[in-house]
């Protein structure tokens, strides 16, 4: 059978005279069949495009440095100052920082003892930013700018934001500026993991989706090597944080190619043959010249539809997406919220950035190799429960000292748990992007990956309010860590699978594809997920 349809696909391709006719294919069918599903090409493209996790994570995960509290010590000019004292109840001049006022938001503007509460009130500003700038950011990537001039507005507003923090002069002002710039960096993330998976074929999107990661890791590593040179001034650190994405905007991006798909579900299927031959020439080989672009239904439509009236418009798509962002909130706030929780260790806050930084770095080898032959649903589910049973066992490991009061700092076993739980945390995060990558179609999955990012970005914004319960009941903070990473765990295994299925172009074709599906395999059930 299929013999006989090769067959008549060589007749019917031939035009009377003998000339060729005109061969109309989907994207995905030329990447597959045409270009590679991952050659040197595909390889240069996600290497550029995954550069940019390296700022968006600094610029993330920075307040763990510019806005932890340093150390103290007394000076000598009260009596009653000693090693146990508590700074609140000493006199002023009694006691002196460490580094300087200068080294922490928190010694400059004095957020301690009763103004203590204010200190999280930036990291928890930076997620909601993030969470308001996902949605403008997907929807401009889907509907108006694309990928790639998404990436260019998100760089140059987080260069121009994080130069700005280095100048604000009281808490509220860096609060704000906060906030822009978590809005602004959040278009880098979303857009560049789509972005880089959207070039390549089935296969390889898993492992090329978890390629950003290693990046967002090397981010997170390069933080204490930053922050060490720069630590008698927090601000210093963020004018070098302002210098990356501006010159990653200059000298980078424009070697980078706007994706085929988004181009062709535009209706700019002239740009997409442009960006596909490129891609097939660098991996060797030529695209046939009566070789087309077969346009997606959407093209045909009007361009002012927007793609939110799409997404909502399907019974089975809102689902994924209501379930994918309760299984994003849970893992969001585990992940952000271990990291932000360094502090609290009484270890070297260099060395305990650094610990889980490395622990991600086995994370995201595990996520790319497990990718490759286990189900994505499974692999989000097992991740997060170990994380939820390695918070929970955290609880034993808390101690009272001597006054009665909970202490869990200086476990070396505590911090192993803690360690194991991040990378549990770590490898459900990156494999859910990818997961959400694979569940909707081009015309919305920009958007979609953008609703699990403010998802992922609330329940960071809420971990830092966490944070400061766990300093006076850690076995709460963990129990509640613990409890949501487990029932995501279990949330997840309500949708459906999605290795080897292909990237669909519309909610449309994805429905009806995926009905068929359904019907010789009763184990699917995706048409109605």
């Amino acid at each position: 059978m299929k013999e006989e349809e090769e067959e008549g696909l060589v007749v019917h391709g031939m035009q009377e005279g003998g000339e060729e006719a005109k061969m109309e294919l989907p994207v995905e069918e030329i990447i597959e069949g045409y270009v590679g599903s991952f050659g040197f090409s595909q390889l240069l493209h996600v290497f550029l495009v995954s550069l940019a996790w390296i700022f968006d994570s600094q610029n993330t995960l920075v307040t763990i440095f510019s806005d932890a509290q340093p150390t103290w010590r007394c000076t000598g000019a009260s009596s009653s100052c000693s090693h146990g004292s508590s700074m609140c109840e000493l006199e002023p001049g009694a006691w002196e920082w460490v580094g300087g006022k200068a080294s922490s938001t928190i010694s400059e503007w004095g957020l301690i003892c009763d103004h203590k509460f204010r200190a999280g009130i930036p990291a928890s500003l930076f997620f909601i930013g993030s969470l308001f700038g996902s949605a403008v950011h997907g929807r401009l990537a889907d509907a108006f700018l694309g990928r790639k001039k998404t990436v260019l507005l998100s760089c140059l507003l987080t260069s121009i934001t994080a130069f700005l923090t280095s100048f604000s002069p009281n808490i509220w002002v860096y609060a704000l500026l906060r906030f822009s710039n978590g809005f602004a960096r959040s278009g880098i993330g979303i857009c560049c993991l789509v972005l880089s998976t959207e070039v390549v074929g089935r296969e390889w999107r898993g492992q090329v989706g978890q390629y950003g990661f290693f990046f967002f890791t090397a981010g997170f590593l390069s933080l204490p090597l930053m922050a060490y040179p720069t630590r008698t001034s927090w601000r210093k650190i963020y004018m070098v944080l302002a210098v990356l994405p501006l010159l990653y905007s200059v000298l980078i991006l424009p070697f980078v190619s706007e994706s085929p798909r988004w181009l062709a579900i535009r209706g700019r299927t002239k740009e997409a043959m442009e960006v596909l031959n490129k891609l097939a020439r660098l991996n060797g080989r030529k695209l046939p010249k009566n070789l087309t672009i077969l346009s997606p239904s959407t093209a045909k439509t009007n361009d002012t539809e927007t793609t939110t009236e799409s997404l909502w418009s399907k019974r089975w798509a809102t689902k994924r997406v209501i379930t994918i962002m309760f299984t994003g909130f849970g893992i969001g706030f585990v992940y952000y919220g271990v990291q932000l929780n360094v502090e609290n260790l009484n270890f070297n806050l260099y060395f305990t950035v650094a610990l889980n930084a490395l622990m991600e770095i086995p994370a995201v080898f595990l996520g790319s190799v497990l990718l490759g032959f286990t189900d994505r649903r499974i692999l989000i589910s097992i991740s997060a429960y170990i994380t939820g049973i390695s918070c929970i066992i955290c609880i034993f490991f808390s101690r009272k000292n001597g006054e009665g009061k909970v202490q869990s700092k200086g476990s070396w076993s505590q911090l192993t748990a803690e360690a194991i739980g991040f990378m549990g945390a770590s490898t459900a995060f990156d494999v859910l992007y990818i997961y959400c990558v694979e569940l909707f179609p081009t015309n919305v999955r920009n958007f979609a990956v953008s609703m699990l990012r403010q998802a992922l970005m609330l329940g960071a914004a809420i971990a830092p309010v966490l944070v400061v319960l766990g300093r006076l009941s850690p076995s709460i903070s963990f129990l509640i860590f613990g409890a949501l990473a487990i029932f995501s765990g279990f949330l997840v295994l309500l949708l459906p699978e999605t290795r080897n299925a292909p990237l669909y172009e519309t909610l449309e074709h994805q429905e009806k594809e995926e009905k068929l599906s359904s019907v010789s395999d009763p184990e699917i059930e995706l048409g109605n997920w």
